[in-house]
């Protein structure tokens, strides 16, 4: 079965000028070629590439970029995968469940035979990949992110590159209990904490949890975006990155919505519904960004203990709710948005003071942005998330890297 070709489509250069961003395109393929032809060939160029404003550009590219960034070698692949035996598969009858109800998953317009040529090539992926590691226990959810390298590389290379990030990115939620995907879902509080304390403190009054952000985690936002430009984009993002990178993506995700988290009834079900139902239309390139700051400033091993504390609060008999005796005026809700309304009204004061300080004030800026390297092609940060992408490992038994 031929795979669709150019399913993710070219990523746009956003934010630029036809012009500028055509020439950009240029120079970002030629320093993508140059890096392939090398011997050896320049993973940390391509690792900057893919990470970059436009991410990889193509699906061709991909192809071709993607195995390098796993350390796959394409050349020693057999040319056929091996036959998968269904019978008796202890896995089958699940994944053929949710093989079934991933039709939105392919392309608009797919002819139906060549989509179910597809879903039988991405259940053989799924159960050869399973057959061959016996110590992975499939998810729901495992699909998602199957079908997303199908239908990039076709069944031969997306085969291999599954098997690799299921040993490795995705070994945590493979495992019989869901423990390490809870601790991993953990780190989110802390770092939303970090960049935002108001936020933070509306969810944990609301009693929110994180378990609005499963899906984007284990599915690596495969299963909550519609569109498969978007998807593609961001695997290239995560395939240059630290493992935990998704759980940075999903911060900076609540953050940008910072003005609806806030406007929302104090609850946990109103916060949830919110935040489960993921815009569309998302700034990409600059939520990418946003990630790849946050990770310099507060890298993993510095949000480690906070995330085991929490797994330990959680498990204890710290989630008992109070009894409700408050009065109406002291609702969290009505707390939170009374010293929003403060918070305002005090910048609007000091914005007078801030004139006779102007020049100070922006060097600071200055010097703030340049450290955070809040850019669009992310600069110094992008250098950081390479030479740290296979550094960290946690002291904990998370079998990020087994």
């Amino acid at each position: 079965m031929k795979r669709s070709r150019s399913v993710g489509a070219s990523s746009p250069l956003n934010g630029i000028g036809k012009q500028d961003g055509d020439s950009r395109r240029k120079r970002k393929l030629a320093e993508i070629s140059q890096a392939l032809n090398v011997t050896p060939v320049d993973v940390a160029v391509l690792r900057r590439m893919a990470i970059s404003e436009g991410g990889l550009l193509t699906d061709e590219i991909r192809c071709k970029v993607w195995p390098r960034l796993l350390n796959v070698p394409t050349d020693i692949l057999p040319e056929k995968p091996e036959e998968v035996e269904r019978e008796n598969n202890k896995d089958y009858n699940q994944v053929l469940l949710d093989v079934q109800r991933s039709l939105r998953r392919f392309p608009p317009g797919m002819p139906d035979e060549q989509r179910e040529g597809l879903q039988e090539e991405l259940i053989d992926i799924i159960l050869r990949v399973l057959g061959r590691n016996t110590q992975l226990h499939y998810y729901q959810g495992y699909h998602d992110i199957v079908v997303t390298f199908l239908l990039v590389l076709g069944e031969r290379l997306a085969t291999a590159l599954v098997e690799k990030l299921s040993t490795h990115h995705l070994r945590d939620f493979m495992d019989p209990t869901m423990d390490n995907t809870k601790h991993i879902l953990n780190y989110l509080m802390p770092i939303i904490e970090r960049v935002n304390p108001e936020v933070h403190d509306f969810m944990q009054q609301a009693e929110v949890g994180t378990i609005f952000a499963l899906s984007w985690l284990i599915t690596w936002f495969g299963h909550v975006l519609s569109d498969f430009r978007h998807v593609v984009r961001l695997y290239d993002f995560f395939l240059a990155c630290h493992p935990l990178m998704p759980i940075y993506f999903a911060a900076v995700i609540v953050q940008y919505r910072e003005d609806e988290v806030l406007d929302c009834e104090c609850d946990m079900a109103s916060v949830h519904h919110l935040l489960s139902q993921i815009p569309q239309d998302l700034p990409y390139e600059t939520l990418i960004s946003r990630a790849g700051d946050l990770f310099v400033q507060f890298p993993p091993s510095e949000l480690a203990r906070e995330a085991a504390q929490q797994y330990s609060q959680q498990m204890a008999a710290s989630t008992f709710k109070d009894f409700d005796l408050t009065p109406e005026h002291q609702r969290p809700n009505t707390v939170l948005r009374r010293r929003r309304r403060e918070k305002q009204a005090l910048k609007g004061a000091a914005a007078g003071a801030m004139v006779a300080t102007a020049q100070p004030t922006a060097a600071r800026r200055f010097v703030r942005l340049a450290v955070m390297g809040l850019t669009v092609a992310l600069g110094a940060a992008a250098l950081t998330l390479v030479n740290t992408a296979l550094e960290w490992a946690p002291k904990l038994d998370l079998h990020l890297f087994p």
